[in-house]
Formats: structure tokens, C-alpha cells, sequence
């Protein structure tokens, strides 16, 4: 187990921090998992998972940016598989960009560490991006008494396409204590492959390293209270962001297979927009909406409005094993 252990950290190790676009992201970041760090792949208690993540932003300001993500995973021999699916399309040009992703992770055991899990995990993708040039503007295309949408742009595009395959490292370190008080705390890194993301064939212009460093704090402030700060750390070149706030969530029902609650929170991301949470848990299903007030540069344009973001979370219950001598009943009403 040590040697495994070592094998994954070196492996960590040999990536730099900074490589040669930002990736897209959530605000609800902890109902988005599979963007957030593929060693939350079949983290939890059934037998599959399916998440579905929408969100628009800035339809105020423009042509509104829209962005849906879907996945699943589920425990597999003592490891966690998955699947991910982002579909992005942004701006006039209706830039659109397509993720699919293929996840791995392996818990481990830590011996010297009391009830201290720890997670390292890999994903494979491949990305399409695509622009449609035609509905842009151009100087050219203005005649001096009016706009021209026949006329030419002059302008020489070497693709309106590009694919490429990507690499995903990530890892998690989960400690228990009684009274169900957890912690959670994981990195992630983001294109690692740096792959080529120009439409002009410009070798250099790598998409950048994400670098993801994330940690909850779950505990019970009274018997059906449950509060939860979190916080996120992300950086892609030049661009830094900083997530803090917290839930706080009220339970209802408490059983196996039967927890009900409510739950609303507020987090700040520095720079940029604050965000309102607010949801529910039925059962297997847990459903999440929020809302960013923006507060940056752009919010005499946005009039304070950022993006609407919805999250829908499924976790089917595991299957009951029929045992010798035992036969399994259908439920009545």
C-alpha cells in the first residue's frame, strides 16, 4: 500500500505548475465534481451517480453564454469509473466547446492515519472546439452610408475547428471523526497535455494548466443542523480565483434511503460576483439553484446580473443481494 501510494505522488510530482482560454467553470463547484477533480469518481454510497449542471451567464450584456455538463460514475472493484460530458457555446461567434471525459480513481487506506482515506485519480478526454466566423462583424464590411453583411470581411481563416486529446490528475484526503464531522481537502490539475487550442495553427498557444485546491468542513451544529464551509482556489495562467462561503443545511428526515433536508448558502469569489445557493434533498435526489450578483468591472454593462446555475444530483440505491435461504420481497403500498 506504501509503495502505491509513493508511485502516485511521484507521478504528481513530475507535472510543473504552469504550462504554456480558461476552462469552464460552476459556481456551484462541489455539484459539479467531474470539473472540479476526478478523485470524487465513485465517492459515495450506491450504485451509480448521474449529475447534470446547467448554466447561463451574462444575458444582460450579450449574446447569453450557456453551459451544460453530464456525467456518471459508479463503485467498480474497490475504484470508482466514470464519464463526463461539458457542451459550451459562448459569445456572437457561438464559440462552442465539447468535453468528454473518461475517469479513474482508487481509494486508499491510509495505515498511519486514522480513519483517513485517500484518493489519487486520472482522466482521460478529448475536446472539439468550433466558431462560426459568419456571424461576425467587420470594418470592412461597412460601406460608409451602411452595414454590408455581403460584403467581405478580407479576412483568411485557417479553421473554424480544432480536436485534441487531454490529460487530468487529481487527488483527495478525506478524515472522519464520531458525530459525523468531516473533512475533506483535494487538488487537481487541468490539461496537463497542454494541447494546441488556436484556429490559426500558432503551435504556441498551449491551453493553459487549471490548478484546482479545494476543502469542505462538514459538521453538526445541533442535531438536524448540519453547516459546511467550503472554499476553492483555481488558477489558469494569469487568471486567479478564490471561492469562500459555506451552507448550511436543515434535515427533516433521517433514515437509510429517507433523508430529507433543506440547505441555502452564500459564497463570495473574489473580483468577480457573490452567489446565493439554495436547494433540497429527496431522497435519492438532490437539486440545487443559484444565482451570481456580479460586482466586478463589468456591472455597470451587467446591472449586477451574473448567471443562473441549476444542478441535479441522482444516486440509485445499491442492489439488495439475495443470501441463501433468504428470498426478497417487492415493496406494496
Amino acid at each position: 500500500m506504501r509503495s502505491r501510494f509513493s508511485i502516485w505522488l511521484v507521478m504528481f510530482g513530475m507535472f510543473p505548475l504552469m504550462a504554456f482560454a480558461q476552462d469552464v467553470h460552476f459556481s456551484q463547484f462541489e455539484s459539479a465534481p467531474y470539473n472540479l477533480n476526478p478523485a470524487y469518481c465513485g465517492d459515495f454510497d450506491g450504485s451509480y451517480r448521474v449529475i447534470g449542471n446547467q448554466r447561463t451567464q451574462w444575458r444582460s450584456v450579450t449574446t447569453p453564454y450557456s453551459t451544460f455538463a453530464m456525467g456518471a460514475d459508479a463503485p467498480w472493484k474497490k475504484s470508482g469509473l466514470g464519464v463526463s460530458f461539458i457542451h459550451d457555446k459562448a459569445g456572437d461567434s457561438r464559440l462552442t466547446s465539447t468535453y468528454f471525459n473518461l475517469m479513474y480513481a482508487r481509494p486508499m487506506q491510509l495505515t498511519n492515519a486514522k480513519n483517513v482515506t485517500f484518493i489519487p485519480a486520472i482522466a482521460l478526454g478529448i475536446t472539439n472546439m468550433s466558431i462560426d466566423y459568419s456571424q461576425l462583424r467587420y470594418d470592412s464590411q461597412w460601406t460608409g452610408i451602411l452595414y454590408d453583411p455581403t460584403q467581405s470581411s478580407g479576412e483568411q481563416f485557417a479553421r473554424d475547428s480544432r480536436a485534441y486529446l487531454n490529460l487530468h490528475m487529481g487527488a483527495r484526503a478525506i478524515k472522519k471523526w464520531e458525530g459525523g464531522k468531516e473533512l475533506s481537502v483535494g487538488f487537481s490539475f487541468y490539461n496537463l497535455s497542454a494541447p494546441k487550442q488556436s484556429f490559426f495553427d500558432d503551435g504556441y498557444v498551449k491551453l493553459d494548466l487549471r490548478t484546482n485546491l479545494h476543502a469542505n468542513y462538514r459538521f453538526y451544529l445541533k442535531q438536524n443542523i448540519i453547516l459546511t464551509p467550503s472554499m476553492l482556489v483555481m488558477a489558469q495562467g494569469t487568471y486567479r480565483e478564490w471561492d469562500l462561503g459555506g451552507t448550511g443545511e436543515y434535515v427533516l428526515e433521517s433514515k437509510e434511503w429517507m433523508y430529507r433536508s433543506v440547505f441555502g448558502g452564500i459564497y463570495y469569489r473574489t473580483k468577480d460576483a457573490g452567489f446565493l445557493v439554495a436547494g433540497m434533498r429527496f431522497d435519492q435526489w438532490k437539486v440545487g439553484l443559484s444565482y451570481d450578483i456580479n460586482t466586478s468591472n463589468l456591472r455597470p454593462a451587467s446591472n449586477g446580473r451574473g448567471g443562473l446555475e441549476v444542478s441535479v444530483i441522482y444516486i440509485a440505491p445499491p442492489k439488495v443481494k439475495d443470501l441463501p435461504g433468504r428470498k426478497v420481497c417487492g415493496d406494496f403500498i
